[in-house]
Parts: structure tokens; sequence; C-alpha cells
């Protein structure tokens, strides 16, 4: 098994490395205080590819494995993972219409959404309807060559600010057999917003609620086939569950750096930090869980590459353990800085507070144990 990274591989990371310290280190603080959504900052990732990393060849994207994505990802995580995840968000949604939609939708905002010229949502989130997803009760309604959709969504992420909605409405009866997916138009007539939430972390990304009423789209807006949407809505989860878990790592390479410079720099009681055993044991301890957070995330991207029969749990494992270990190490990262780590001068108390929410979204951490136990007590797993 090899570990290490192609050429190919090494020079994605490199420049988003370098596009991460040249449009984000130096706006990402500005971007959270005033909670404002970077959509140029968006749309000069995607003229590098970014906002279609691995969206098909056919609407402008680069068609990447998940494992080389991660890459990406976790190097514009490690200076600002709200605006990174909001980027994996849209990759997601670029990649359902761009795999799933038909010709007229594809060409209408395909190469658009892989460009970064224009921005997409995913909602499949409900007031009523978060760990159940199949619960969901926005229903679209077919009459004559248009769906008619009435409902609500909650919690999604650009709400407001993006141009399509990549949308999981039922079309049929109960449970996730009836829902079906939807690309819409974000300024279709009978779609409405609500505020903008205030929110704990991910400022530079405006999250609402969205309203839809009698909202008509044309029959030929529906993803696959009536009845496929959850299914859709899976497929695309296992991905953004890699995403942020990615987020996560990257957000705790950026923690662990800061840490260890500022070890070296701060003293007290005549020495650097960095000569206290006891500081340096937390340091490792931190390394050692980044780690091994990584290589988990890498390997459940290569496992849903490779089309693993278990790909779905180890995706599920890998957003467990490393939202979890990415959220510890940025609190430590915080701890280690003392008072100056509860500063915003410093970017260790909004890697904590961006972090916080990965271990919710994309299905709690809870549900992951769910999956995960699910499929271990199935009693054919090969999870090992």
């Amino acid at each position: 098994m090899d570990f290490e990274l192609s050429e190919e591989q090494r020079a994605f990371a490199d420049t988003a490395r370098e596009f991460a310290a040249s449009e984000f280190a130096p706006n990402a603080a500005l971007w959270d205080a005033e909670a404002f959504f970077p959509k140029d900052a968006i749309a000069k990732a995607g003229e590098l590819g970014f906002c279609g990393l691995y969206a098909p060849e056919r609407i402008g994207g680069l068609a990447l494995p998940r494992l080389d994505a991660t890459l990406v990802f976790e190097e514009m995580a490690a200076i600002d993972p709200s605006t990174t995840a909001f980027i994996t968000i849209h990759n997601m949604a670029t990649w359902m219409l761009g795999t799933w939609g038909t010709e007229a939708v594809c060409k209408t905002w395909g190469e658009d959404l892989t460009s970064g010229r224009k921005l997409a949502s995913y909602c499949l989130t409900e007031p009523g309807a978060g760990s159940d997803a199949g619960s969901l009760k926005t229903r679209a309604e077919l009459q004559g060559g248009e769906y008619v959709i009435n409902g609500g969504k909650a919690f999604i992420s650009g709400a407001g600010s993006t141009d399509v909605l990549v949308l999981m409405a039922r079309t049929g009866g109960g449970g996730a057999g009836g829902i079906s997916a939807f690309a819409v138009p974000a300024d279709a007539p009978g779609v409405s917003y609500g505020k903008k939430e205030h929110k704990m972390g991910w400022n530079s990304q405006p999250t609402r609620t969205i309203a839809f009423d009698s909202v008509r789209v044309p029959a030929d807006h529906l993803l696959g086939g009536e009845g496929e949407g959850f299914r859709i809505a899976m497929k695309g989860l296992d991905g953004g569950r890699i995403n942020i878990a990615t987020c996560s790592v990257g957000a705790a390479q950026g923690a662990l750096n800061a840490a260890r410079g500022y070890l070296h720099d701060r003293q007290q009681f005549g020495k650097p930090l960095a000569s206290f055993q006891a500081l340096q044991f937390k340091l490792a301890d931190m390394a050692t869980e980044l780690v091994a957070a990584r290589q988990m995330v890498r390997m459940a991207a290569s496992k849903l590459d490779a089309g693993h029969a278990d790909a779905s749990t180890y995706c599920a494992m890998a957003k467990r353990f490393a939202t979890d270990a990415g959220f510890n190490v940025c609190n430590d990262a915080l701890q280690l800085h003392g008072g100056y780590g509860y500063l915003a001068e410093f970017p260790l108390e909004r890697l904590v507070r961006d972090t916080r929410v990965h271990q919710i979204l994309e299905g709690t951490n809870e549900i992951m144990r769910v999956i995960i136990a699910r499929k271990l007590l199935e009693g054919d797993s090969d999870i090992r």
C-alpha cells in the first residue's frame, strides 16, 4: 500500500496552499467578523478548477478522484475552514447536477458552476427533517410539463446568495422511495429566503431557511428519475462526509502549525514553552491524532473512488473520527496559546468555532455511529 502522493497530487496541493495563502489568509478573519460571503474569492478558486474538482467533464469539471479533491480542500481549510466548507458543498451540488442533470440543465448551469461564476446550494434538511432526512415533506407535483414545488428547507448554506438550488422533494408516497431531486433556479418566482442566521461559526457563508410557494420548474429539471432523489442525496453525502472531515483535518493542521510556532516564541519562567515536557507531550498527541484522522479520511476517499461495497461505512467512520479529532486539536491548540488563544487577533478561536459544526452537519456524529454499527451487525461486513 503506497501512502505517498504522486507529483500531480502534490502539485494540486501546492497550488491550493498558495491560493489560500494569497486569497484567504489576509481576509479570513475579516470575513468572519463581518459575516461577509466572499464570492469573488470563490470565483478565483473556480478559475483554478476548485469549484468543479470531481464534477464530470461534460460540464467542465476536472473529474478528479475524491482522494485528490481532499488534498485541495485540506490546504484551503488550514487557513479558512468556513469558506472552504462552502466550496465543498458547492462541489457536491455541482457534481450532482452534472451527473444526473438533463442536457438542458447541464447546458444552463454546468460550466458556470464548475468555473465558480455561479454558485449552488444543496437543499435537503427541513425544520422537521434533519437526521431523519427520509421524512422530508417538501412536495413536487407534476402538472403538465412542470413540477409545482411547495414546502420549506432549513440550514441551507449559501441560501439567498447562490444561483441554483439542488433540491430534494417528495414526488411519491412516504419514506425514502418517494423522494426526487431537482435543479431549481434560486430566483424562481415563489422562492423566498429567511433572515441570515447568526451562528457560532461559519460566518463567511450565509445560512438561511428557504420557502417554496407554488414554485414551477420545467419537468426536465428533474435530476435522475422520479424516486431516485434519496439515493442521489445519500451518494452525495458520502462525498460530503469526506469533504467535511477533510475540512476538519485542514483546520487542525492550521491550528497545530500555529501552536508549534507559539511554543517556540512564547517564554515563561525564563525559557520557551517548547522546553516544557508536558506541552511537548500535548503537541505530540495532537500531531498523532491529526495524522490518524488524515489517513482515515484518505482511506475512505480511496474506498469511494474504488466503488468499494462498504464505502459508505468508511465515509461515516472517517467523518466521525476526523471531525471529533479535528475539533479537539483546534481546542488544544487554543489552550496552548493560553489567554492569547481566546483573542480574535489569533486564528485559534475562529478555527475552534468553525470546526464545531462539523460534528453536526452532513449527518451528526451520533448518526455516523448508527450507520457504522448497523453495518457491523449485519454479519457479512468486511470492515477492518
